[in-house]
């Protein structure tokens, strides 16, 4: 079967075929639930039989959205891209919040979804207070969602789902992939798309064996490398990173969280041709640049806030929080609020950047940060030179007027949606900088928490529509905003 994708603009929304694709994803999301349930069978947990039951009722209505949907046309158009590649992380979500609401720890309905959209979107934010008192199935199945999340629910799709590997994948590939530019590392869709997973696939597994070798058994090492590559930072532990209090640990999370904020593509292609293209590349040099810059403010703040107890304070402990924040991977290895104002307000600026597009990181990105530089001076040198010919280029691509409005307006929107969630909690009786920081953790897919979350990301103090809230933001940060609220057009279901 294949599916073919055009631009009409007076046809309607092909429902059918887009319930038949819906119904191959859940028999994909089916098969990654037979982990957790294998754990909880090995454990002997009665979990057991949640995941079996789960599964089945995933794995029964995916077969019948597959083989009942009739649809009269193959087609399938942007707009019905768009709407799958929206839709799709919600389904998810629905049937992935199963687990949380008939386990042992059981959550209620509004819980179990933020949780699972914070999984799937990798978020990282977290409802369950006592993560320890969970079962293995469970936190297996936490780390799960993140790890299938990290990549995108389409990308891993278009890997395994011939069907979908034609000229249309590449519509869905852009309306999930992040950042102002996707290369194609191969000349079809699935081929880049099985690069991405394979790569993503053996870093996880290196990462995983390199855990195992510290000081932490195989299922947490597990856990957390499912967790650490994909930026989520959902733990098996209620302290976090901190309750090992391993350097070790520290450091190899570090390294591996800082690779998952470079662009997977970059890191293909050095792989392929040359490991300079790596310093040639703008926005690598930018993070980098970042990094290193936050690190040397932060030790200083460290130092002069009479926080120093020990060289590794002054070491690990800041450059694993910058990687972390920077990355909206989440993890927490200490109380760094009580670093100062400083440390704060640099958490802010990193949670509201991110990493690389391309990579599995949330946030801004790098690279629209350097082009508003970039654009900046450019308007300026403009000003004082009205017959410069120039252009603002990204990565010696060159970045059209076109773009550039997408990028103005993305920044626009993305902050407008902190401030609204900031509002809505405020509304509903939640300190302002808490409201803000949280509603900033959501957005920016991060999962820090700050005041009455805690550095561990706790979120079950948010009232049920609060929690609503943010779960929406989550997947509107997830998809970069503009495809999930151009559902919310008229023109978008105008036929």
């Amino acid at each position: 079967m294949k599916y073919i994708f055009t631009k009409g603009s007076r046809t309607t929304i092909n429902f059918q075929m887009i319930l038949r694709i819906l119904g191959q994803l859940m028999v994909v999301e089916a098969g990654f639930m037979a982990l957790p349930l294998m754990v909880c069978i090995f454990n002997k947990e009665s979990d057991w039989m949640t995941f079996a039951v789960v599964m089945t009722l995933t794995l029964a209505t995916g077969i019948a959205l597959n083989f009942l949907s009739r649809p009269q046309s193959k087609i399938l158009k942007r707009r019905d891209g768009m709407l799958l590649a929206s839709v799709a992380w919600v389904v998810f979500s629905i049937f992935g919040m199963l687990p949380y609401l008939f386990c042992s720890t059981p959550l209620n309905i509004h819980e179990a979804f933020f949780e699972a959209m914070s999984g799937f979107t990798t978020t990282g934010a977290t409802v369950i207070r006592d993560v320890e008192s969970c079962s293995l199935g469970i936190l297996i199945w936490r780390s799960l969602t993140q790890w299938i999340g990290g990549l995108g629910i389409i990308l891993f799709t278009l890997t395994f789902i011939p069907a979908l590997n034609n000229n249309g994948s590449l519509m869905l590939f852009h309306a999930e992939a992040t950042g102002i530019t996707h290369d194609k590392l191969a000349a079809r869709i699935s081929h880049t798309a099985k690069l991405l997973w394979g790569l993503y696939t053996l870093l996880t597994m290196v990462l995983i064996l390199l855990l195992w070798c510290g000081p932490i058994g195989f299922f947490d090492s597990a856990c957390h490398g499912l967790t650490c590559i994909s930026t989520g930072g959902f733990s098996t532990h209620n302290d976090g990173i901190a309750a090992y209090d391993s350097a070790y640990l520290k450091s190899v999370l570090t390294v591996f969280m800082f690779i998952g904020g470079v662009s997977f593509g970059l890191i293909i292609l050095a792989m392929k041709q040359s490991w300079r293209m790596f310093w040639r590349n703008d926005v690598f040099r930018t993070y980098v640049f970042i990094i290193a810059l936050f690190y040397l403010l932060m030790v200083a703040a460290i130092v002069v806030g009479h926080h120093f107890t020990g060289l590794e304070s002054v070491t690990i402990d800041p450059l694993f929080h910058i990687v972390s924040a920077m990355t909206s991977t989440g993890f927490s290895a200490g109380n760094w609020e009580e670093w100062g104002i400083l440390v704060l307000t640099l958490t802010f600026f990193m949670m509201y950047v991110g990493a690389c597009a391309g990579s599995t990181t949330g946030g801004a990105k790098v690279d629209r940060l350097l082009y508003l530089m970039r654009n900046f001076s450019f308007v300026v040198r403009k000003y004082v030179r009205p017959r410069l010919l120039t252009s603002v280029s990204v990565n010696g691509q060159h970045v059209n007027a076109e773009k550039g409005n997408e990028i103005v307006a993305f920044i626009f929107i993305y902050t407008l949606l902190i401030v609204v969630g900031g509002v809505v909690l405020v509304a509903q009786g939640f300190p302002i900088v808490d409201a803000f920081f949280s509603s900033f953790s959501c957005v920016s897919n991060n999962g820090l928490g700050a005041g009455v979350t805690g550095v561990t990301g706790s979120f079950d103090f948010l009232p049920p529509f609060g929690k609503w809230v943010m779960s929406i933001l989550m997947l509107a940060g997830r998809l970069e905003i503009i495809t999930l609220l151009s559902l919310f057009t008229r023109s978008f279901w105008r036929s």
